[in-house]
């Protein structure tokens, strides 16, 4: 079903359930009450019927029909045309999930086109009515609901980001296999820029929305909640631009401490051909006489020779002997 709840409101009570959106204009009209229509991922013709009933502009209708809008608020006349980007962060998978909502906020109306399942729209609809005196507000009331909603939510994503950079930083310096922490990093590194981009232009949104509250005779109370919600906002958007800049910073001695260990991987490396050459070179001498004087010519200088057998045992002997102290001494082995 695309309309998920439907409600006319007259002095914050709900005063009737339509059940499509013919029935919601008849009796908006017969009630002369506040209309809350929420609806998810609507099919072109309901877009076209609650745009020709409340005159919503047709840019706005055909961004909330696309979707993947970035999150902004627009003013067409007295309607506010308000995107926002709620997120849900699932900690078996180490995953974001951003969602997409639309609001258009009139007179007597408000529309929610929700294209994910995030937010709690239905909850955030039961608080409302059990405080009759803030829903009679409007849709002011309910747009600062949903705000509200939309950033409580966000605490969940930011504690999971943060158990996760937690994890992060133990591996640093653990066993851990350095592609796989590497592409946690980077995978993580990513999803915190989309969360970024999600949360910092609400900010924006609300202080536009306060900038307008003295021109539209917004009422105080809802004014100190909206600017509690901002505190709410910043909060977030500050604890998300940390975790950037922690990322980073991991990254970075990451990339040091890969290096570091490639140097000493290197090192013992270079250690062992040093001690093979030494070694190499200390048979080579002895083999190479052997070999000489076991080609068994007739015809050699020193066959015949007294003192070719001892000479020959000799230098087989001292030639090692000398490349050994050399090679000692200079720590080759």
């Amino acid at each position: 079903m695309t309309l998920i709840d439907n409600a006319i409101y007259v002095g914050g009570q709900r005063v009737a359930t339509p059940r499509n959106l013919d029935e919601t204009y008849t009796l908006q009209e017969a009630h002369t009450g506040f209309a809350w229509i929420g609806l998810y991922r609507p099919t072109a013709g309901e877009l076209a019927s609650v745009a020709a009933e409340f005159d919503l502009h047709p840019l706005a209708i055909e961004d909330a029909a696309v979707g993947h809008q970035r999150s902004k608020v627009e003013r067409y006349g007295d309607t506010l045309f308000v995107v926002l980007r709620p997120a849900r962060y699932d900690d078996a998978r180490e995953q974001l999930d951003i969602g997409e909502l639309h609001l258009f906020a009139g007179p007597d109306f408000l529309i929610t086109i929700r294209h994910a399942e995030s937010p709690d729209l239905a909850s955030v609809r039961r608080r409302l009515e059990q405080q009759p005196e803030l829903l009679s507000l409007g849709s002011e009331a309910v747009l600062y609901a949903v705000l509200d909603r939309i950033v409580d939510e966000y605490e969940p994503v930011v504690a999971g980001i943060e158990n996760d950079i937690d994890e992060i930083e133990d591996d640093l310096f653990g066993d851990s296999d350095d592609d796989a922490l590497s592409r946690r990093i980077y995978e993580l590194s990513g999803e915190i820029i989309q969360f970024s981009r999600a949360t910092h232009p609400l900010v924006g949104i609300i202080e536009w929305l306060q900038r307008g509250h003295d021109a539209y005779h917004v009422d105080i109370e809802l004014q100190r909640r909206l600017r509690d919600v901002q505190d709410h906002a910043i909060r977030v958007a500050e604890r998300i631009d940390g975790f950037r800049t922690t990322l980073d910073k991991a990254l970075a001695v990451h990339s040091a401490l890969v290096a570091r260990r490639q140097t000493e991987v290197n090192l013992q490396q270079n250690e062992q051909v040093k001690k093979i050459s030494s070694w190499a070179a200390i048979i080579f001498a002895p083999t190479l006489i052997g070999t000489v004087y076991g080609m068994n010519f007739d015809v050699m200088p020193e066959l015949h020779w007294e003192y070719g057998y001892p000479v020959a045992l000799s230098v087989m002997v001292a030639f090692p002997t000398v490349l050994y102290l050399i090679f000692k001494r200079r720590h080759w082995l």
